[in-house]
């Protein structure tokens, strides 16, 4: 039976590069969103399937996973790719905004993996993937509350996988460095507190710094593909970095002391000195 992958958040981005990714290499593809109507590319691309899903709606995830199961037969993979980014000073943040921020990026991520466990349990047998980020490692300012989504789907991941590995169950964190795709402009939250004027200048030089790195950055098509390579991987492994930068900084955390770091960081992102 031909291999299926579920992707949450295909509509623009990571999910969208890797339900083509996956359909390229003959997978049945159940792509979902939270308008799929409002599809016009990938819906024309032969082995793949659109599903409406929200992943802070559980009776729409699990609608969408029965209504895959009904297309396909099966799913082997479930791909936890949703998410945005929330950007600015923790003081300017309004409590919406960061629930918000965590039912998506976290309860999301959990949400999904919740319904699916049954089906995996029984089959014994299953692949959970979660597009983390470097922002699980390695800190920048004005991203606290997003940093903090990506630190805690690292630590409950990290944790549940003893849980999953008596049934066959792999899960798997893909962890991109800047990418570029729609989280630096039109899907990014930016607290804003009318009157407050304290951390102009600061975050006037932290946004252009890394609004510069995003434009520059390279195709969400690198993380498709380490996607697909940790979801065909038959290990247990848990981390892998995707993108040149990922792997550098995975390097840097794991050889070099946090007071370095954090000098690197102030020179880069708050003086905004970007190496050429």
């Amino acid at each position: 039976m031909k291999k299926t992958v579920l992707i949450t958040g295909c509509s623009t981005g990571i999910g969208r590069a890797t339900a083509k990714h996956f359909a390229q290499q003959n997978w049945n593809v159940a792509a979902t969103m939270r308008q799929p109507s409002k599809e016009t590319e990938l819906n024309q691309i032969e082995n793949i399937k659109l599903f409406e899903l929200d992943v802070i709606s559980s009776q729409s995830i699990k609608q969408a996973i029965a209504d895959a199961l009904q297309a396909y037969g099966n799913i082997d993979v479930i791909v936890n790719n949703a998410g945005y980014g929330t950007v600015g000073v923790f003081e300017a943040a309004e409590k919406e905004q960061i629930q918000r921020q965590f039912d998506t990026n976290v309860f999301g991520v959990m949400n999904v993996i919740r319904e699916i466990l049954p089906y995996f349990r029984e089959k014994k047998e299953g692949c959970i993937v979660n597009v983390t980020s470097i922002a699980a490692f390695i800190t920048f300012p004005c991203y606290s509350i997003y940093h903090a989504t990506k630190f805690a789907v690292e630590g409950f991941t990290e944790s549940l996988q003893f849980e999953l590995r008596p049934f066959n169950i792999r899960i798997k964190n893909i962890a991109p460095g800047a990418i570029k795709t729609d989280f630096y402009t039109r899907s990014q939250d930016v607290f804003n507190k009318p009157g407050l004027t304290a951390y102009d200048n600061y975050t006037d030089i932290t946004y252009k710094t890394t609004q510069h790195v995003g434009n520059n950055a390279p195709g969400p098509e690198i993380v498709a593909k380490t996607i697909y390579k940790a979801a065909t991987a038959h290990n247990y492994r848990l981390r892998y970095p995707a993108g040149f930068q990922a792997k550098a900084v995975f390097l840097i955390k794991k050889f070099m002391p946090y007071s370095w770091i954090k000098g690197i960081v102030k020179i880069i992102v708050e003086k905004g000195y970007i190496p050429k």
